[in-house]
């Protein structure tokens, strides 16, 4: 740090026309990072599900319709009087876009009229199998949708492909509201967090910055890699979330050796050689935190890991090179950090009835988050389906209404009943359809096709696809066992969402695994301790449990649900992986943030107590003003009609809260307090201090 510090200072304009032109560059290359991402990647390519489904797909075509297009017959006409129009209307579809010709109501064979037209001939359907992989087919929905609307006849779309677009459109959406709504309330905050327009311009430009680059370095990786579009919005996140949060860290340390009485360019360094190495410190947490995604066979899962660690990583690096350039040029004019004797009593008092009842701090905020926590037993994982979009949302009353209209609709179950030693037997196949047919849930099974050495059936359900009563159908159904020399494989729809949360869950615990290990590792050597990294990794899973737990009362419990504005079931099992991730990331970010305090003033000669008190006071007012700065990031998705945006935007509110005020500031001091010298205990021999305890202490005002 300190050789990093002396090459900014010997050419601050060049690092700065450097790096600031090469993000400026990443920015132009990144600007048609849209077209590069994909719209799919939620399923698990190994499962038995995906490899039914592209079975089925390769020898006898798609089974599953990308788009479900519902006419309604205008008052006084019939099916018949509107046919010619619609097929009109279908023939200008281009073929090379799908997969197979369009089959509707007016084209299908009398068989299969029957699953297309609602029992009292007010309805019609047309369903569309698109040409390309899943990402293509979601990407051509919007210029194939207005060809499949009929003039004066009112047509409604559903379909996996249109509930795709339209998630992607309305989070793409948020997140550029989100931006446009949260950066000034930033920008005002910061002003008076620092007290002055400049200081508090510099976090907010390098988080610019940061998003910039994290836009180019998102489009060079879709050119060697599937990349999900949610990496752009987790990059926009947390790139402008955490160049913040550092900028805040970094510029007060300055401001502080500034009032110690340093010169610019040495407080410069001493700001690079504590709260500097602390932001490294920081940094490779949250990059080891978001490294535990790359567990998971969903290609979007593994987006949210690239998109989070090129944006940490940006926003480190550039914190580290970028900022101390505009402190040597511009650091003069934000001066030394004013006194802030109102907070920092108000601190110093908190932080003194903790130390002086530590057992009680510890009991009773251990007790409410453990409140917090207990209903974590009622949480139930699903998928993102139509129930993300809003009550009353156009598309996702068309969903439902279609379930109850059409069995067709919905892509139901796909079954592969295959021969040990060739083509399955006429006898097994018919004890296949009868004991598909005599599952709960089943509305009914048809044959669809059979190729080399095995037999496909199509089973329709009662219930929406993706939805717990037909998960619960598809469970019943691969449990029954097949005839003997025979295997039977489960796709469709449903499938497809159960086996992808299953292989979620399964490799939870390496996630874990990943983040427990790497955070105990890099802890250990950043603070040369072995009882505060364990004691960090506690707290960061009792931080979480507390926030699961709230989530689990309001999107599963129901509670609040109508208030919020969100649909009640499942919570989305990726949305709970991106939660884990950057919690326990912030959390342990805060920690770092904190107890790097404290043990600088214990390495300075300072006792247990007085290293907590001054650790505490010196940082209560950064993390929680780094906390609020978040809140108002992330809390901006609150304001989407989206169920999964609402999740994660009240799901981060909760934790930073929780863990900037119970967590950090009361449960941590109590805790360090509590354990007294095992705090400090490590088989390497301690570092020097960077300052003596009474300079540390300086600025660190008594309790008044």
């Amino acid at each position: 740090m300190t050789a990093l510090a002396r090459v900014v200072l010997a050419r601050p304009r060049t690092v700065l026309a450097v790096v600031v032109g090469l993000m400026l560059l990443c920015g132009v290359l990144g600007a048609g990072v849209a077209d590069k991402v994909s719209a799919a990647g939620f399923i698990d390519p190994g499962s038995e599900s995906a490899r039914a489904d592209q079975l089925v797909r390769d020898h006898l075509g798609p089974q599953n319709p990308d788009i479900v297009v519902r006419y309604t017959v205008p008052e006084g006409q019939t099916l018949d009087d509107i046919g010619p129009r619609v097929q009109e209307s279908l023939a200008g579809i281009d073929p090379a876009l799908l997969q197979k010709p369009i089959e509707s109501y007016w084209n299908s064979g009398f068989g299969r009229q029957e699953f297309l037209r609602s029992a009292d001939g007010r309805y019609a359907l047309a369903v569309v199998f698109l040409a390309g992989d899943a990402s293509k087919r979601i990407s051509v929905y919007p210029e194939i949708a207005p060809q499949l609307r009929v003039p004066g006849v009112e047509t409604d779309l559903s379909g996996l492909s249109a509930l795709s677009d339209e998630i992607n459109g309305q989070s793409q959406r948020d997140l550029i509201r989100a931006e446009a709504i949260s950066l000034p309330l930033t920008l005002i905050i910061l002003v008076v967090v620092f007290g002055g327009l400049i200081a508090a311009s510099f976090p907010v430009a390098i988080g610019g910055l940061a998003v910039l680059g994290a836009m180019g370095a998102i489009r060079l990786l879709a050119e060697v890699t599937e990349v999900s579009t949610f990496a752009v919005n987790i990059a926009s996140l947390l790139g402008l979330g955490m160049a913040i949060d550092y900028g805040l860290f970094l510029v007060t340390r300055f401001r502080e050796e500034i009032a110690a009485g340093h010169d610019q360019a040495s407080a410069i360094t001493r700001t690079y050689a504590t709260a500097g190495r602390t932001v490294a410190f920081s940094a490779l947490l949250l990059i080891c935190a978001f490294a535990g995604t790359f567990v998971f066979p969903q290609a979007v899962l593994r987006s949210l890991g690239f998109g989070a660690i090129i944006a940490v990583a940006l926003a480190a690096t550039l914190s580290l090179t970028v900022l101390p350039a505009l402190l040597a040029l511009f650091g003069t004019r934000i001066g030394a950090a004013r006194t802030r004797d109102r907070t920092e009593r108000f601190w110093g008092r908190v932080v003194d009835f903790v130390l002086r009842r530590p057992g009680l701090v510890t009991v009773v905020v251990g007790a409410i988050l453990l409140v917090f926590a207990a209903p974590l037993t009622g949480l139930r994982l699903g998928d993102i389906d139509h129930r993300a979009l809003p009550a009353g949302n156009e598309m996702r009353t068309t969903v439902e209404e279609l379930t109850t209209q059409f069995p067709a609709a919905s892509s139901g179950v796909t079954a592969v009943l295959h021969g040990a030693d060739g083509p399955p037997q006429s006898a097994a196949v018919d004890a296949t359809v009868s004991a598909l047919n005599a599952v709960d849930g089943v509305r009914q099974v048809v044959q669809v096709g059979r190729a080399e050495d095995f037999v496909v059936f199509h089973a329709f359900l009662h219930d929406t696809d993706r939805s717990e009563a037909a998960t619960a159908t598809v469970r019943d159904i691969r449990a029954l066992t097949p005839p003997e020399g025979t295997a039977l494989w489960i796709g469709g729809d449903t499938a497809v969402t159960a086996d992808s949360v299953h292989s979620i869950i399964t490799a939870m615990p390496w996630m874990i695994l990943v983040m427990v290990t790497a955070t105990v590792l890099l802890l250990s050597v950043a603070f040369r301790s072995i009882v505060l990294p364990l004691k960090a990794v506690f707290l960061a899973f009792l931080s979480l449990a507390a926030t699961f737990g709230v989530l689990t009362w309001i999107f599963c419990g129901g509670n609040l649900a109508g208030v919020l504005g969100v649909s009640t079931g499942p919570i989305a099992a990726g949305m709970l992986v991106l939660i884990i991730a950057v919690v326990f990331g912030l959390s342990t970010d805060y920690e770092v943030f904190l107890l790097s305090r404290m043990v600088e003033a214990h390495d300075a000669g300072a006792d247990t107590a007085e290293a907590v008190r001054i650790g505490t006071v010196k940082t209560a007012r950064v993390i929680t003003a780094a906390a609020t700065l978040l809140v108002i990031v992330t809390g901006a998705f609150t304001l989407s009609p989206l169920t999964p945006m609402r999740f994660l935007g009240l799901g981060m509110i909760i934790a930073l809260i929780v863990d900037a005020t119970l967590v950090r500031m009361l449960l941590v001091p109590a805790l360090v307090q509590l354990m007294g010298p095992a705090n400090w205990w490590t088989p390497y021999r301690r570092r020097g201090s960077p300052a003596p305890v009474e300079q540390v202490r300086e600025h660190t005002p008594a309790t008044a």
